[in-house]
């Protein structure tokens, strides 16, 4: 048995945001894209199923063809514990950039720095330095 963080984007964003995410991280792929082709349910282009890995860790992700009525939510986030304190700023301002934070870079009491974004595809990211 195996769990995978499995992430559905509604506006044609996986892959942009898939490539994003290896981009910013050590020991990160994209393993694998599948595409919609011509009259297949999805826009062609868009991903049907894609597989990458970030810190070694696999994910999943979609262009979903339907739309819903929801999307990302905080609740659910991607908590990342950082090895210094230069890669956890880079992560925070790329992550972060033109976004609200949800929690500023500070010390909170429960680490020596943390913060928690949103970023610009709407996945909730926590920040850590342990």
């Amino acid at each position: 048995m195996k769990i995978t963080t499995f992430l559905m984007f509604q506006n044609g964003e996986a892959e942009e945001a898939m490539n994003f995410y290896v981009s910013l991280f050590a020991d990160a792929k994209v393993v694998a894209v599948e595409h919609f082709g011509p009259g297949e349910p999805g826009a062609e282009g868009s991903v049907k199923h894609a597989t990458f890995t970030l810190a070694g860790q696999e994910y999943r992700c979609i262009d979903s063809p339907p739309v819903h009525a929801f999307t990302f939510t905080p609740s659910m986030s991607l908590f990342v514990d950082c090895d210094n304190e230069e890669e956890l700023e880079r992560l925070y301002a790329a992550l972060g950039e033109g976004r609200q934070a949800l929690m500023p870079l500070d010390d909170y009491g429960f680490s020596t720095r943390f913060g928690w974004v949103n970023d610009r595809f709407g996945v909730s990211w926590q920040l850590n330095l342990p």
